[in-house]
């Protein structure tokens, strides 16, 4: 891909993340980054209108950011240069640039996976999912994007939008809400630890400093109330459940 370039738009937890994958899998691409706090030729960050100047730019700005910043470069985007959403939520992402970039050649994709779980496999991507929900991409773009992903071990799995919310509520949001409410009661690790409750903390820890992203998956996709709901639901019956428990009976002699 030597010639190719991809801009880098947001460069916090998750782009700088992708900027490190870039880096190792992409090394003949000119990668640009763009902050928005950041200073322009610093020797890591270029300015916005470097960025998008580029054959495909990555849009990895918060979910809340994605419709006043697709509003604001709309009318500076090269004509040609894809966009790659890679955003949590798929239907409210892919209806915005449907909207307010319908001339524009995108690719919708949620990588199922981030820092910590590459950490964790020590680098190892194979088997690693992405999620791809549409695409206007031609055959002679699409495919060899989806070819490269392949090659690389990453499993490339294909899902509607709607459907990828749906499920995504149910799995991800689901661990996010159980962890977030673990790390906010103080729960720790201790040296008697059961191989069950490592995994659990495992989930913990890979949740905990990711406060906005679980607030905006909550907000942004609409069946993550429904699970709120439901968890909450079963979690008062199984307390009830246990308060209604027969107490220890005493011992010893009466007096």
């Amino acid at each position: 891909m030597a010639g190719f370039s991809l801009g880098i738009l947001g460069y916090g937890h998750f782009g700088s993340f992708l900027h490190k994958l870039a880096e190792r899998f992409l090394p003949d691409v000119s990668v640009r980054l763009y902050r928005r706090r950041a200073t322009p030729g610093d020797g890591l960050f270029t300015t916005l209108e470097d960025a998008l100047d580029c054959d495909a730019l990555l849009l990895c700005m918060p979910i809340s950011a994605y419709a006043d910043t697709l509003l604001s470069i709309r009318d500076r985007l090269r004509p040609d240069t894809i966009l790659i959403d890679v955003a949590t939520v798929k239907g409210y992402t892919g209806q915005l640039i449907r909207d307010l970039v319908p001339n524009q050649p995108y690719i919708c994709t949620h990588p199922m996976f981030g820092p910590e779980s590459y950490a964790k496999k020590a680098g190892n991507v194979s088997g690693f999912r992405i999620v791809i929900t549409e695409s206007n991409l031609g055959p002679e773009l699409d495919q060899p994007f989806r070819e490269r992903l392949c090659q690389e071990g990453f499993v490339v799995v294909e899902k509607t939008a709607d459907t990828h919310d749906r499920e995504l509520a149910e799995t991800l949001f689901l661990t996010h809400y159980i962890g977030q409410i673990i790390s906010h009661s103080g729960f720790e690790r201790t040296e008697i630890d059961t191989v069950s409750f490592g995994f659990l903390m495992d989930a913990v820890d890979s949740v905990r400093h990711d406060m906005q992203l679980f607030e905006e998956v909550c907000r942004f996709n609409p069946y993550c109330q429904d699970v709120v709901r439901r968890f909450d639901i079963s979690e008062q019956s199984i307390r009830q459940r246990l308060l209604n428990l027969n107490p220890i009976p005493q011992t010893g002699n009466s007096a």
